[in-house]
Protein backbone atom coordinates (compact mmCIF):
# COMPACT_ATOMS: atom_id res chain seq x y z
CA UNK A 1 0.00 0.00 0.00
CA UNK A 2 1.61 3.58 -1.20
CA UNK A 3 1.90 5.84 1.63
CA UNK A 4 -0.02 9.43 2.12
CA UNK A 5 1.63 12.16 1.22
CA UNK A 6 3.09 15.04 4.56
CA UNK A 7 -0.08 16.71 5.35
CA UNK A 8 1.02 20.36 5.01
CA UNK A 9 2.39 22.09 7.79
CA UNK A 10 0.02 23.60 10.42
CA UNK A 11 -1.61 27.06 9.84
CA UNK A 12 -0.23 29.76 11.78
CA UNK A 13 -2.26 32.23 14.06
CA UNK A 14 -2.14 34.68 11.41
CA UNK A 15 -4.47 35.77 9.22
CA UNK A 16 -2.19 36.64 6.24
CA UNK A 17 -3.48 35.95 2.95
CA UNK A 18 -1.72 32.74 1.35
CA UNK A 19 -2.17 31.19 -1.58
CA UNK A 20 -1.68 26.80 -2.09
CA UNK A 21 -1.37 25.94 -5.76
CA UNK A 22 -3.74 23.00 -6.44
CA UNK A 23 -3.51 19.95 -8.14
CA UNK A 24 -3.51 20.28 -12.14
CA UNK A 25 -6.72 17.77 -12.23
CA UNK A 26 -8.56 19.35 -9.89
CA UNK A 27 -8.60 22.88 -11.03
CA UNK A 28 -8.97 21.90 -14.53
CA UNK A 29 -12.63 21.50 -13.71
CA UNK A 30 -14.65 24.69 -14.40
CA UNK A 31 -17.22 25.89 -11.96
CA UNK A 32 -20.25 24.43 -12.80
CA UNK A 33 -22.71 26.48 -14.38
CA UNK A 34 -24.26 25.97 -17.71
CA UNK A 35 -20.97 25.94 -19.19
CA UNK A 36 -19.73 23.54 -17.25
CA UNK A 37 -20.36 20.66 -20.14
CA UNK A 38 -22.17 17.44 -19.48
CA UNK A 39 -18.58 15.20 -20.25
CA UNK A 40 -17.13 16.97 -18.28
CA UNK A 41 -19.56 16.41 -14.80
CA UNK A 42 -19.80 13.01 -15.92
CA UNK A 43 -15.44 13.25 -15.84
CA UNK A 44 -15.87 14.20 -12.39
CA UNK A 45 -18.44 11.98 -11.26
CA UNK A 46 -15.58 9.31 -12.34
CA UNK A 47 -12.84 10.33 -10.66
CA UNK A 48 -14.86 10.76 -7.06
CA UNK A 49 -15.96 6.91 -6.90
CA UNK A 50 -15.07 4.20 -5.55
CA UNK A 51 -16.15 0.76 -4.26
CA UNK A 52 -15.93 0.38 -0.07
CA UNK A 53 -13.59 -2.96 0.61
CA UNK A 54 -15.55 -5.84 2.62
CA UNK A 55 -14.47 -4.73 6.16
CA UNK A 56 -13.82 -1.08 5.41
CA UNK A 57 -10.10 -0.85 6.16
CA UNK A 58 -10.23 1.46 3.07
CA UNK A 59 -7.13 1.41 0.37
CA UNK A 60 -6.09 4.68 0.62
CA UNK A 61 -4.69 4.62 -2.76
CA UNK A 62 -8.82 4.89 -3.21
CA UNK A 63 -9.25 7.90 -1.79
CA UNK A 64 -9.21 11.44 -3.76
CA UNK A 65 -6.97 13.64 -1.57
CA UNK A 66 -8.27 16.59 -3.31
CA UNK A 67 -11.64 15.73 -1.72
CA UNK A 68 -10.78 17.53 1.44
CA UNK A 69 -6.77 18.25 1.28
CA UNK A 70 -5.99 19.64 -2.11
CA UNK A 71 -9.04 21.05 -3.09
CA UNK A 72 -9.33 22.06 0.83
CA UNK A 73 -6.18 23.67 0.66
CA UNK A 74 -6.49 27.63 1.53
CA UNK A 75 -6.80 29.63 -1.68
CA UNK A 76 -7.40 32.91 -0.97
CA UNK A 77 -7.53 35.51 -2.81
CA UNK A 78 -8.60 39.90 -1.78
CA UNK A 79 -12.01 40.34 -0.87
CA UNK A 80 -12.12 43.23 1.35
CA UNK A 81 -13.80 42.76 4.42
CA UNK A 82 -16.30 45.24 6.46
CA UNK A 83 -14.13 44.90 9.27
CA UNK A 84 -17.00 44.66 11.67
CA UNK A 85 -15.18 42.13 14.52
CA UNK A 86 -15.03 38.38 14.33
CA UNK A 87 -16.90 36.79 16.54
CA UNK A 88 -15.30 35.32 19.74
CA UNK A 89 -15.61 32.00 21.44
CA UNK A 90 -18.70 32.02 24.08
CA UNK A 91 -17.91 31.89 27.55
CA UNK A 92 -19.28 29.32 28.54
CA UNK A 93 -19.68 30.36 32.72
CA UNK A 94 -22.37 32.12 31.35
CA UNK A 95 -24.18 29.50 29.66
CA UNK A 96 -28.28 29.89 30.03
CA UNK A 97 -28.36 32.88 31.25
CA UNK A 98 -31.08 33.52 28.88
CA UNK A 99 -33.65 31.26 29.46
CA UNK A 100 -35.11 30.72 26.38
CA UNK A 101 -32.86 27.76 25.31
CA UNK A 102 -35.30 24.79 23.75
CA UNK A 103 -38.39 23.28 24.64
CA UNK A 104 -39.39 20.66 26.73
CA UNK A 105 -41.40 17.19 25.84
CA UNK A 106 -44.34 18.95 27.11
CA UNK A 107 -43.35 22.17 24.83
CA UNK A 108 -42.54 24.29 27.42
CA UNK A 109 -39.44 26.16 28.01
CA UNK A 110 -36.76 25.01 30.11
CA UNK A 111 -34.31 26.92 32.22
CA UNK A 112 -30.63 27.43 30.17
CA UNK A 113 -29.03 25.12 32.34
CA UNK A 114 -30.38 22.47 30.43
CA UNK A 115 -28.61 23.39 27.42
CA UNK A 116 -25.62 23.88 29.14
CA UNK A 117 -22.15 21.68 29.05
CA UNK A 118 -19.61 21.62 32.43
CA UNK A 119 -17.81 24.87 32.96
CA UNK A 120 -14.55 25.32 32.64
CA UNK A 121 -12.07 27.73 34.34
CA UNK A 122 -9.07 27.02 32.24
CA UNK A 123 -8.90 27.15 28.10
CA UNK A 124 -6.44 25.71 25.79
CA UNK A 125 -5.98 27.10 22.08
CA UNK A 126 -6.28 24.21 19.03
CA UNK A 127 -3.09 22.75 17.89
CA UNK A 128 -2.45 20.37 15.32
CA UNK A 129 -1.49 16.95 16.16
CA UNK A 130 2.00 16.33 14.86
CA UNK A 131 1.44 12.70 13.90
CA UNK A 132 -2.16 12.18 13.79
CA UNK A 133 -3.45 9.06 12.37
CA UNK A 134 -5.15 9.63 9.09
CA UNK A 135 -9.11 8.60 9.19
CA UNK A 136 -11.41 7.65 6.48
CA UNK A 137 -14.79 8.53 7.15
CA UNK A 138 -16.62 5.37 5.23
CA UNK A 139 -20.89 5.76 3.67
CA UNK A 140 -22.65 4.57 6.24
CA UNK A 141 -24.76 1.98 3.98
CA UNK A 142 -21.62 -0.22 3.04
CA UNK A 143 -20.34 -0.49 6.57
CA UNK A 144 -19.25 -4.09 7.51
CA UNK A 145 -20.49 -5.94 10.49
CA UNK A 146 -17.11 -5.54 11.96
CA UNK A 147 -17.31 -1.66 11.38
CA UNK A 148 -21.01 -1.36 12.86
CA UNK A 149 -19.85 -3.15 16.01
CA UNK A 150 -17.01 -0.53 17.02
CA UNK A 151 -19.43 2.49 15.96
CA UNK A 152 -22.31 0.72 18.56
CA UNK A 153 -19.34 0.50 21.29
CA UNK A 154 -17.91 3.63 20.80
CA UNK A 155 -21.55 5.46 21.16
CA UNK A 156 -22.03 2.60 24.32
CA UNK A 157 -18.93 3.85 26.36
CA UNK A 158 -20.01 7.58 25.61
CA UNK A 159 -23.37 7.14 26.65
CA UNK A 160 -22.40 4.60 29.90
CA UNK A 161 -20.31 7.80 30.80
CA UNK A 162 -21.10 10.68 34.06
CA UNK A 163 -23.46 13.02 33.24
CA UNK A 164 -20.89 15.15 34.75
CA UNK A 165 -18.11 14.39 32.50
CA UNK A 166 -18.12 16.69 28.95
CA UNK A 167 -17.51 13.79 26.63
CA UNK A 168 -20.96 11.94 27.95
CA UNK A 169 -22.82 11.29 25.09
CA UNK A 170 -25.91 13.81 26.08
CA UNK A 171 -23.09 16.48 27.35
CA UNK A 172 -22.33 16.31 23.86
CA UNK A 173 -25.65 16.75 22.32
CA UNK A 174 -25.88 20.24 24.49
CA UNK A 175 -23.18 21.66 22.66
CA UNK A 176 -25.55 22.08 19.64
CA UNK A 177 -28.03 23.38 21.53
CA UNK A 178 -26.51 25.89 23.49
CA UNK A 179 -24.76 27.32 19.92
CA UNK A 180 -27.77 27.20 18.23
CA UNK A 181 -30.99 27.96 20.85
CA UNK A 182 -30.27 30.54 22.93
CA UNK A 183 -27.70 29.55 25.61
CA UNK A 184 -25.00 31.48 24.61
CA UNK A 185 -24.55 35.21 23.67
CA UNK A 186 -21.88 37.53 22.39
CA UNK A 187 -20.53 38.49 25.47
CA UNK A 188 -17.29 37.39 24.48
CA UNK A 189 -17.17 39.64 21.99
CA UNK A 190 -18.30 42.38 23.57
CA UNK A 191 -22.16 42.21 23.22
CA UNK A 192 -23.93 40.42 25.98
CA UNK A 193 -27.57 40.91 25.07
CA UNK A 194 -26.99 39.22 21.52
CA UNK A 195 -27.56 35.75 21.62
CA UNK A 196 -24.90 33.55 19.44
CA UNK A 197 -26.70 31.17 16.73
CA UNK A 198 -24.43 29.16 14.36
CA UNK A 199 -27.29 28.75 11.61
CA UNK A 200 -28.15 30.93 8.59
CA UNK A 201 -24.56 32.39 8.29
CA UNK A 202 -21.26 31.19 6.97
CA UNK A 203 -20.97 29.93 10.71
CA UNK A 204 -22.67 26.81 9.80
CA UNK A 205 -20.23 24.61 7.75
CA UNK A 206 -17.57 25.24 9.75
CA UNK A 207 -19.08 25.21 13.65
CA UNK A 208 -20.35 22.01 12.06
CA UNK A 209 -16.76 20.59 10.88
CA UNK A 210 -15.13 21.44 14.12
CA UNK A 211 -18.09 19.72 15.93
CA UNK A 212 -17.73 16.38 14.54
CA UNK A 213 -14.34 16.54 14.70
CA UNK A 214 -14.11 16.51 18.03
CA UNK A 215 -16.97 14.01 18.41
CA UNK A 216 -14.86 11.87 16.00
CA UNK A 217 -11.83 11.98 18.12
CA UNK A 218 -13.55 11.51 21.77
CA UNK A 219 -15.33 8.06 19.97
CA UNK A 220 -11.83 6.95 18.67
CA UNK A 221 -10.30 7.10 22.08
CA UNK A 222 -13.01 5.41 24.03
CA UNK A 223 -12.21 2.53 21.73
CA UNK A 224 -8.72 2.95 21.84
CA UNK A 225 -8.94 3.31 17.99
CA UNK A 226 -7.26 6.34 16.52
CA UNK A 227 -7.98 5.32 13.08
CA UNK A 228 -11.85 5.10 14.11
CA UNK A 229 -13.69 7.82 11.83
CA UNK A 230 -17.55 9.58 11.25
CA UNK A 231 -19.57 7.39 8.66
CA UNK A 232 -21.70 10.00 6.63
CA UNK A 233 -25.34 9.20 6.09
CA UNK A 234 -24.69 8.98 1.56
CA UNK A 235 -28.31 10.59 0.80
CA UNK A 236 -27.26 11.84 -2.36
CA UNK A 237 -26.56 8.64 -3.77
CA UNK A 238 -29.98 6.38 -4.34
CA UNK A 239 -28.28 3.17 -2.46
CA UNK A 240 -27.87 5.35 0.40
CA UNK A 241 -31.12 7.32 0.58
CA UNK A 242 -32.88 5.39 3.58
CA UNK A 243 -31.65 5.29 7.07
CA UNK A 244 -29.04 2.19 7.17
CA UNK A 245 -30.73 -0.36 8.70
CA UNK A 246 -28.29 -0.92 11.84
CA UNK A 247 -29.77 2.28 13.09
CA UNK A 248 -33.42 0.89 13.82
CA UNK A 249 -31.92 -2.04 15.90
CA UNK A 250 -33.64 -1.21 19.49
CA UNK A 251 -30.88 -3.28 21.65
CA UNK A 252 -28.18 -1.16 19.87
CA UNK A 253 -26.70 1.86 21.34
CA UNK A 254 -27.16 4.08 18.02
CA UNK A 255 -30.91 3.32 18.02
CA UNK A 256 -32.90 6.50 18.86
CA UNK A 257 -37.06 5.82 19.52
CA UNK A 258 -37.89 9.26 18.68
CA UNK A 259 -37.67 9.22 15.32
CA UNK A 260 -40.64 9.31 12.55
CA UNK A 261 -41.75 5.53 12.18
CA UNK A 262 -43.10 5.65 9.14
CA UNK A 263 -39.66 6.61 7.96
CA UNK A 264 -37.55 3.96 9.02
CA UNK A 265 -37.23 1.97 5.64
CA UNK A 266 -38.53 5.01 3.45
CA UNK A 267 -36.41 6.67 0.73
CA UNK A 268 -35.86 10.14 2.29
CA UNK A 269 -37.01 13.13 1.04
CA UNK A 270 -35.00 15.99 0.57
CA UNK A 271 -37.30 18.40 -0.03
CA UNK A 272 -39.59 17.10 2.99
CA UNK A 273 -42.51 19.69 3.51
CA UNK A 274 -43.40 18.33 6.93
CA UNK A 275 -46.16 15.48 5.75
CA UNK A 276 -45.50 12.50 3.28
CA UNK A 277 -46.31 13.20 -0.39
CA UNK A 278 -47.73 10.49 -2.86
CA UNK A 279 -44.90 10.40 -4.45
CA UNK A 280 -43.16 7.17 -5.73
CA UNK A 281 -39.86 5.93 -4.51
CA UNK A 282 -38.51 6.72 -7.70
CA UNK A 283 -40.09 9.91 -8.12
CA UNK A 284 -38.36 10.66 -4.98
CA UNK A 285 -34.95 9.67 -6.24
CA UNK A 286 -35.46 12.02 -9.17
CA UNK A 287 -36.12 14.80 -7.15
CA UNK A 288 -33.53 13.99 -4.83
CA UNK A 289 -30.76 13.88 -7.07
CA UNK A 290 -32.11 17.12 -9.28
CA UNK A 291 -33.02 18.89 -5.62
CA UNK A 292 -28.93 18.36 -5.09
CA UNK A 293 -27.99 19.80 -8.27
CA UNK A 294 -29.64 22.62 -7.74
CA UNK A 295 -28.12 23.07 -4.10
CA UNK A 296 -24.81 22.47 -4.99
CA UNK A 297 -24.80 23.99 -8.34
CA UNK A 298 -27.05 26.33 -9.90
CA UNK A 299 -27.51 27.53 -6.48
CA UNK A 300 -24.28 27.45 -5.00
CA UNK A 301 -22.03 29.42 -7.56
CA UNK A 302 -20.11 31.38 -5.43
CA UNK A 303 -18.62 31.33 -1.31
CA UNK A 304 -21.78 33.16 -0.08
CA UNK A 305 -23.92 31.52 -2.38
CA UNK A 306 -22.50 28.12 -1.34
CA UNK A 307 -21.76 29.31 2.96
CA UNK A 308 -24.22 31.81 3.84
CA UNK A 309 -24.14 35.72 4.49
CA UNK A 310 -21.87 37.38 7.03
CA UNK A 311 -22.44 37.38 10.84
CA UNK A 312 -20.36 39.28 12.58
CA UNK A 313 -19.95 40.19 16.60
CA UNK A 314 -22.88 42.84 17.24
CA UNK A 315 -24.90 41.42 14.56
CA UNK A 316 -27.37 38.70 14.18
CA UNK A 317 -27.15 36.71 10.85
CA UNK A 318 -30.22 37.88 9.09
CA UNK A 319 -29.12 37.72 5.22
CA UNK A 320 -29.66 34.04 5.46
CA UNK A 321 -27.94 30.57 4.89
CA UNK A 322 -26.31 28.78 2.47
CA UNK A 323 -27.41 26.23 -0.32
CA UNK A 324 -27.05 23.37 1.57
CA UNK A 325 -28.41 24.38 4.44
CA UNK A 326 -31.04 25.44 3.25
CA UNK A 327 -31.88 22.19 1.48
CA UNK A 328 -31.09 19.20 1.90
CA UNK A 329 -29.77 19.62 5.34
CA UNK A 330 -32.95 21.19 6.79
CA UNK A 331 -35.24 18.98 5.21
CA UNK A 332 -33.39 15.98 6.19
CA UNK A 333 -33.71 16.83 10.21
CA UNK A 334 -37.05 17.15 10.04
CA UNK A 335 -37.96 14.06 7.91
CA UNK A 336 -36.27 11.76 10.48
CA UNK A 337 -37.81 13.54 13.82
CA UNK A 338 -40.79 12.26 15.11
CA UNK A 339 -43.70 14.00 14.55
CA UNK A 340 -45.14 11.99 17.75
CA UNK A 341 -43.77 14.11 19.69
CA UNK A 342 -44.07 18.11 20.65
CA UNK A 343 -41.71 19.48 18.47
CA UNK A 344 -40.50 17.22 16.31
CA UNK A 345 -37.53 15.86 18.40
CA UNK A 346 -35.05 14.79 18.45
CA UNK A 347 -33.60 15.30 14.89
CA UNK A 348 -36.22 17.73 14.10
CA UNK A 349 -35.39 20.19 16.49
CA UNK A 350 -32.29 21.92 16.74
CA UNK A 351 -31.87 21.63 21.04
CA UNK A 352 -32.84 18.43 20.71
CA UNK A 353 -31.09 17.08 17.50
CA UNK A 354 -27.70 16.15 19.23
CA UNK A 355 -29.40 13.12 21.42
CA UNK A 356 -30.01 11.34 17.70
CA UNK A 357 -26.65 9.48 16.32
CA UNK A 358 -27.81 10.35 13.21
CA UNK A 359 -27.47 13.13 13.24
CA UNK A 360 -23.52 13.07 13.55
CA UNK A 361 -23.87 11.01 10.78
CA UNK A 362 -25.94 13.39 8.60
CA UNK A 363 -23.54 16.21 9.30
CA UNK A 364 -20.45 13.96 8.46
CA UNK A 365 -22.21 14.17 4.66
CA UNK A 366 -23.27 17.79 4.69
CA UNK A 367 -19.39 18.06 5.80
CA UNK A 368 -18.66 16.29 2.76
CA UNK A 369 -20.86 18.73 0.47
CA UNK A 370 -18.54 21.66 1.57
CA UNK A 371 -14.89 18.73 0.47
CA UNK A 372 -17.49 18.28 -3.01
CA UNK A 373 -17.71 22.00 -3.59
CA UNK A 374 -14.46 23.19 -3.35
CA UNK A 375 -13.03 20.70 -6.16
CA UNK A 376 -14.66 21.93 -8.65
CA UNK A 377 -12.43 24.96 -9.24
CA UNK A 378 -13.75 28.43 -10.52
CA UNK A 379 -15.32 30.68 -7.73
CA UNK A 380 -15.47 27.23 -5.46
CA UNK A 381 -13.26 28.69 -2.72
CA UNK A 382 -13.25 29.44 0.70
CA UNK A 383 -14.28 32.71 2.18
CA UNK A 384 -11.41 35.23 2.91
CA UNK A 385 -12.73 37.72 4.88
CA UNK A 386 -11.13 38.03 8.44
CA UNK A 387 -13.86 37.64 10.72
CA UNK A 388 -14.71 34.83 8.79
CA UNK A 389 -11.53 33.06 9.42
CA UNK A 390 -11.10 34.42 12.72
CA UNK A 391 -13.91 33.36 14.76
CA UNK A 392 -13.51 31.47 17.27
CA UNK A 393 -15.40 28.35 19.20
CA UNK A 394 -14.83 25.82 22.02
CA UNK A 395 -14.94 22.62 22.63
CA UNK A 396 -14.46 19.99 24.71
CA UNK A 397 -11.28 16.98 23.66
CA UNK A 398 -11.22 13.47 24.13
CA UNK A 399 -8.96 14.54 27.13
CA UNK A 400 -11.51 16.49 28.58
CA UNK A 401 -9.41 19.80 27.90
CA UNK A 402 -11.71 23.00 26.62
CA UNK A 403 -10.39 23.92 23.37
CA UNK A 404 -10.62 26.98 21.47
CA UNK A 405 -10.47 26.75 17.66
CA UNK A 406 -10.75 29.11 14.93
CA UNK A 407 -12.26 28.65 11.58
CA UNK A 408 -9.00 29.49 9.88
CA UNK A 409 -7.33 26.11 10.77
CA UNK A 410 -10.32 23.95 9.38
CA UNK A 411 -10.32 24.58 5.83
CA UNK A 412 -8.56 21.35 4.45
CA UNK A 413 -9.94 18.45 5.99
CA UNK A 414 -6.44 16.26 5.32
CA UNK A 415 -4.18 18.80 7.87
CA UNK A 416 -7.02 17.57 10.58
CA UNK A 417 -6.20 14.44 9.36
CA UNK A 418 -9.17 13.02 7.78
CA UNK A 419 -10.98 12.60 4.67
CA UNK A 420 -14.09 11.09 2.87
CA UNK A 421 -14.22 7.47 1.14
CA UNK A 422 -15.39 7.92 -2.45
CA UNK A 423 -18.48 6.68 -3.90
CA UNK A 424 -21.09 7.44 -6.93
CA UNK A 425 -21.97 11.35 -7.12
CA UNK A 426 -25.42 10.86 -9.28
CA UNK A 427 -26.75 14.25 -8.89
CA UNK A 428 -23.70 15.67 -11.16
CA UNK A 429 -25.63 13.84 -14.01
CA UNK A 430 -29.20 14.77 -12.72
CA UNK A 431 -29.86 18.89 -14.12
CA UNK A 432 -33.40 19.68 -13.87
CA UNK A 433 -35.51 19.61 -17.18
CA UNK A 434 -38.25 22.29 -18.38
CA UNK A 435 -41.43 21.30 -18.96
CA UNK A 436 -41.67 23.05 -22.31
CA UNK A 437 -40.03 26.52 -23.29
CA UNK A 438 -40.75 29.16 -20.99
CA UNK A 439 -40.33 32.30 -22.68
CA UNK A 440 -42.62 35.71 -22.96
CA UNK A 441 -44.36 34.36 -19.64
CA UNK A 442 -44.24 37.93 -18.52
CA UNK A 443 -45.97 39.62 -22.04
CA UNK A 444 -48.48 36.64 -21.74
CA UNK A 445 -49.69 37.57 -17.91
CA UNK A 446 -49.57 40.89 -18.36
CA UNK A 447 -52.54 42.33 -16.19
CA UNK A 448 -53.34 39.56 -14.70
CA UNK A 449 -49.94 39.19 -12.42
CA UNK A 450 -48.92 42.69 -10.46
CA UNK A 451 -45.36 43.34 -10.65
CA UNK A 452 -43.55 43.76 -7.73
CA UNK A 453 -43.79 47.30 -8.02
CA UNK A 454 -47.26 47.24 -7.76
CA UNK A 455 -47.22 45.17 -4.80
CA UNK A 456 -47.76 46.66 -1.62
CA UNK A 457 -45.04 44.70 0.38
CA UNK A 458 -44.22 43.34 3.40
CA UNK A 459 -46.80 40.41 1.32
CA UNK A 460 -48.34 37.69 3.44
CA UNK A 461 -47.14 34.21 2.73
CA UNK A 462 -50.63 32.83 3.87
CA UNK A 463 -51.54 31.79 0.24
CA UNK A 464 -49.45 30.98 -3.31
CA UNK A 465 -47.68 34.86 -4.19
CA UNK A 466 -46.81 35.31 -7.84
CA UNK A 467 -45.47 38.43 -8.69
CA UNK A 468 -43.44 39.67 -12.04
CA UNK A 469 -40.01 40.76 -11.10
CA UNK A 470 -38.00 43.10 -13.40
CA UNK A 471 -34.52 42.28 -14.31
CA UNK A 472 -31.95 44.40 -14.53
CA UNK A 473 -30.39 43.52 -17.56
CA UNK A 474 -31.28 40.94 -20.32
CA UNK A 475 -29.58 38.92 -22.94
CA UNK A 476 -26.16 39.27 -21.30
CA UNK A 477 -22.93 37.86 -23.34
CA UNK A 478 -21.24 34.69 -22.37
CA UNK A 479 -18.85 37.34 -20.37
CA UNK A 480 -20.75 38.93 -18.28
CA UNK A 481 -22.62 35.62 -16.93
CA UNK A 482 -19.18 34.31 -16.28
CA UNK A 483 -18.41 37.94 -14.17
CA UNK A 484 -21.88 38.43 -12.15
CA UNK A 485 -24.86 35.82 -11.62
CA UNK A 486 -28.08 36.95 -11.71
CA UNK A 487 -29.81 36.03 -8.64
CA UNK A 488 -33.33 35.94 -7.24
CA UNK A 489 -33.73 37.42 -4.13
CA UNK A 490 -36.40 37.02 -1.73
CA UNK A 491 -35.57 39.70 1.15
CA UNK A 492 -36.58 40.33 4.47
CA UNK A 493 -38.51 36.57 5.16
CA UNK A 494 -39.80 37.21 8.58
CA UNK A 495 -41.28 33.58 10.37
CA UNK A 496 -42.33 32.40 13.38
CA UNK A 497 -38.70 30.62 15.07
CA UNK A 498 -40.29 28.41 16.73
CA UNK A 499 -41.88 26.44 13.77
CA UNK A 500 -41.03 24.07 11.42
CA UNK A 501 -41.20 26.27 8.29
CA UNK A 502 -40.47 25.84 4.47
CA UNK A 503 -41.86 27.38 1.55
CA UNK A 504 -40.35 26.46 -2.12
CA UNK A 505 -40.23 28.85 -5.03
CA UNK A 506 -40.72 28.90 -8.58
CA UNK A 507 -39.74 30.53 -12.25
CA UNK A 508 -42.12 31.17 -15.07
CA UNK A 509 -44.15 28.50 -13.73
CA UNK A 510 -47.94 30.22 -14.83
CA UNK A 511 -50.37 27.06 -14.03
CA UNK A 512 -51.88 27.70 -10.43
CA UNK A 513 -53.54 23.81 -10.40
CA UNK A 514 -49.71 22.53 -11.16
CA UNK A 515 -47.68 24.38 -8.74
CA UNK A 516 -46.31 20.61 -7.18
CA UNK A 517 -43.30 19.44 -4.93
CA UNK A 518 -41.95 17.73 -8.41
CA UNK A 519 -38.02 19.58 -8.31
CA UNK A 520 -36.32 17.61 -11.06
CA UNK A 521 -38.14 20.50 -13.29
CA UNK A 522 -36.29 23.63 -14.58
CA UNK A 523 -39.11 25.92 -12.93
CA UNK A 524 -38.06 24.69 -9.19
CA UNK A 525 -35.83 27.11 -7.92
CA UNK A 526 -35.34 26.24 -4.16
CA UNK A 527 -36.89 26.06 -1.24
CA UNK A 528 -36.64 27.98 2.07
CA UNK A 529 -36.57 26.12 5.23
CA UNK A 530 -36.11 26.52 8.88
CA UNK A 531 -36.11 24.53 12.16
CA UNK A 532 -37.89 25.45 15.09
CA UNK A 533 -35.10 27.54 17.66
CA UNK A 534 -35.56 29.88 20.25
CA UNK A 535 -34.52 33.48 20.28
CA UNK A 536 -33.63 35.56 23.25
CA UNK A 537 -36.81 37.34 23.87
CA UNK A 538 -38.85 36.82 20.31
CA UNK A 539 -40.58 34.47 18.50
CA UNK A 540 -40.38 36.00 15.05
CA UNK A 541 -36.92 35.84 13.21
CA UNK A 542 -35.80 37.43 9.70
CA UNK A 543 -33.45 36.11 7.07
CA UNK A 544 -33.15 36.07 3.28
CA UNK A 545 -33.33 33.44 0.38
CA UNK A 546 -31.43 33.63 -2.61
CA UNK A 547 -31.24 31.69 -5.62
CA UNK A 548 -29.37 31.77 -9.32
CA UNK A 549 -31.08 32.39 -12.08
CA UNK A 550 -28.86 32.34 -14.76
CA UNK A 551 -28.82 28.68 -15.93
CA UNK A 552 -32.30 28.46 -15.14
CA UNK A 553 -33.62 30.87 -18.01
CA UNK A 554 -31.36 29.69 -20.71
CA UNK A 555 -32.96 26.56 -19.95
CA UNK A 556 -35.95 27.86 -19.83
CA UNK A 557 -34.88 29.96 -23.23
CA UNK A 558 -36.22 33.45 -21.31
CA UNK A 559 -32.84 34.93 -21.27
CA UNK A 560 -33.93 37.83 -23.56
CA UNK A 561 -37.40 38.40 -21.59
CA UNK A 562 -38.14 41.96 -19.60
CA UNK A 563 -39.50 40.72 -16.67
CA UNK A 564 -39.45 36.60 -14.48
CA UNK A 565 -42.52 35.34 -12.84
CA UNK A 566 -41.94 34.09 -9.65
CA UNK A 567 -44.17 31.86 -7.43
CA UNK A 568 -43.55 31.37 -3.88
CA UNK A 569 -45.66 28.46 -2.46
CA UNK A 570 -45.97 27.82 1.23
CA UNK A 571 -45.72 24.12 2.19
CA UNK A 572 -45.19 24.54 6.13
CA UNK A 573 -45.45 26.83 8.82
CA UNK A 574 -46.15 29.56 7.02
CA UNK A 575 -49.13 31.29 7.88
CA UNK A 576 -47.45 33.46 9.32
CA UNK A 577 -44.50 34.06 7.04
CA UNK A 578 -44.19 38.01 5.30
CA UNK A 579 -41.59 38.73 2.72
CA UNK A 580 -40.32 42.38 2.64
CA UNK A 581 -39.39 42.35 -1.44
CA UNK A 582 -38.74 39.91 -4.07
CA UNK A 583 -35.63 41.55 -6.44
CA UNK A 584 -33.50 40.37 -8.93
CA UNK A 585 -29.55 41.19 -8.94
CA UNK A 586 -26.48 40.48 -10.53
CA UNK A 587 -23.30 39.91 -8.24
Amino acid sequence: MSSLPTPPPPATGTTTKTHVTTSPVISSFPLFSKTFKKSSLKSLNHKITCNATSDNNLDRRNILLGLGGLAGAVNLTSIPSAGAAPLAAPDISKCGTNPLTGFKPDGTTPTGGDCCPPDSSQIIDFQFPKNPTFKVRPAAHLLSPKYIAKFNLAIKRMKELPETDPRNFLQQAHIHCAYCNGAYTQSSSGFPEIEIQIHNSWLFFPFHRWYLYFYERILGSLIDDPTFALPFWNWDTPAGMTIPKYFNDPKSALFDPKRNQDHLKAVVDLGYNGSDSATTDLEKIKNNLAIMYRQMVTNATDPTAFFGGEYRAGSEPIRGGGSVEQSPHTPVHRWVGDPRETNGENLGNFYSAGRDTLFYCHHSNVDRMWSLWKMTGGKHKDLTDDDWLNTSFVFYDENKNLVRVYVKDCLRTTQLGYDYQRVDVPWLNSKPVPRAPRSGIAKKLAGKVKQTTDVSFPVKLNKIVKVLVARPKKSRSKKEKEEKEELLIVQGISYDSEKYVKFDVYVNDEDDDDVSAVADQTEFVGSFAQLPHKHKGKMMSKTNFRAGLTELLEELEADDDDNVLVTVVPRSGCEDITIDDIKIVFA
